[in-house]
């Protein structure tokens, strides 16, 4: 058999779907990567660009309702430190995941890294236990080294009155982001489809209640149907 044949009429790489290119959803090809690029959120933006300037071991809080940003600014000052991140997704932090990452936080940060960073989405539906023992690892005294914790909740109902007081709350809203959350979805507009009838940006804004990651949703399908 000519294997050169053979080889010239079987389809390339059939199955490794990284060497096509898909389009991304614009939650994520419009993501914030550092702090100058989230709409609003001014003062949550001034403190943490001046805490990432100088960074110590510590705890925060973020919290608001969904949408507002908490977790990509988490991300965002994970760069600005820069920082190593470990990221503990919804639902999935438990006793064990909580003590492997703590574990790996004593270790040396990656090379160019300052610190740790830790974050921990939903925190008011982490377990009981792990909750339990954050409140020994969040104490002075036992807090992991050149580690940053950041912690999202969209309430603060699932938490300890103990827990919270080991954390710096930073409150995310909606509030006053209308007209800058237009201007984003004005400029995404104008680079995704410029030729297109534009749609009423202070309408989807309005019915999403400011909620920029629902914005983006909406305008997205505007898009497709442009």
């Amino acid at each position: 058999m000519d294997l050169q044949l053979f080889a010239s009429a079987a389809p390339a790489a059939p199955f490794l779907q990284g060497a096509f290119s898909f389009p991304q959803p614009l939650t994520v090809k419009y993501q914030p990567h550092a702090f100058a690029d989230f709409a609003g959120l001014e003062k949550q933006k001034r403190i943490l660009a001046k805490f990432a300037a100088n960074p110590y071991p510590t705890s925060w809080l973020f919290v608001g309702a969904t949408g507002t940003g908490k977790t990509t600014m988490g991300l965002a000052l994970a760069e600005a430190i820069p920082a190593e991140l470990h990221h503990i997704p919804s639902q999935e932090c438990n006793l064990a995941t909580l003590e492997r990452v703590c574990y790996t936080c004593h270790m040396v940060p990656m090379s160019g890294r300052k610190m740790h960073l830790v974050l921990v989405d939903e925190a008011d539906k982490m377990s009981p236990a792990a909750q339990l023992a954050l409140l020994s690892k969040l104490d002075a005294t036992n807090f992991p080294p050149s580690t940053v914790f950041v912690f999202t909740c969209n309430s603060t109902a699932g938490l300890e009155d103990r827990f919270l007081s080991r954390s710096k709350v930073l409150e995310f809203s909606t509030y006053g982001l209308a007209a800058q959350t237009c201007e984003l979805l004005a400029r995404i507009w104008q680079a995704e489809a410029p030729d297109a009838a534009a749609p009423n940006f202070a309408r989807i804004v309005k019915e999403t209640n400011n909620n920029v990651r629902e914005s983006l949703q909406r305008l997205e399908t505007e898009l497709l149907a442009a």
